[in-house]
């Protein structure tokens, strides 16, 4: 893929991951999939804190599609953090019959996002 197509993409692929995040999750943990998407025992406290948490990201994903560039220390974070929170998730649910859903919700999901927005970072030349 060349750089133009990759940039383009990257854009869309920030919007689109700034929409899930400020819009999907919540629902996802409270109302569509809980099991894979919320954590046992239910803490209303935390599940608002991670949302909000997530739904700032999300403006900043959707801003930073303007110039990808010059926000990519905002997008290397959202990468590096989601491999590290879905890497925690992962051995807990392992270690955690009750949370082994989460291995085909929010698990994954987060993997995919780091993986997509790797893949469309600019690569380093030299």
């Amino acid at each position: 893929m060349d750089a133009f197509s990759r940039e383009r993409y990257l854009k869309i692929a920030l919007v689109v991951i700034g929409i899930l995040f400020i819009f999907a999750i919540y629902p996802m943990m409270m109302w569509i999939w809980p099991s894979g998407w919320g954590w046992t025992p239910r803490q209303p406290e935390y599940e608002q804190m991670i949302a909000g948490i997530y739904a700032t990201l999300g403006v900043f994903l959707i801003r930073a599609a303007k110039d990808p560039g010059a926000n990519a220390s905002l997008i290397w974070f959202t990468i590096w953090s989601s491999l590290i929170h879905g890497g925690i998730m992962l051995m807990q649910a392992l270690a955690d019959k009750s949370e082994r859903a989460n291995l085909l919700g929010d698990v994954p999901a987060l993997f995919l996002i780091a993986g997509l927005l790797w893949y469309l970072m600019p690569k380093r030349r030299g």
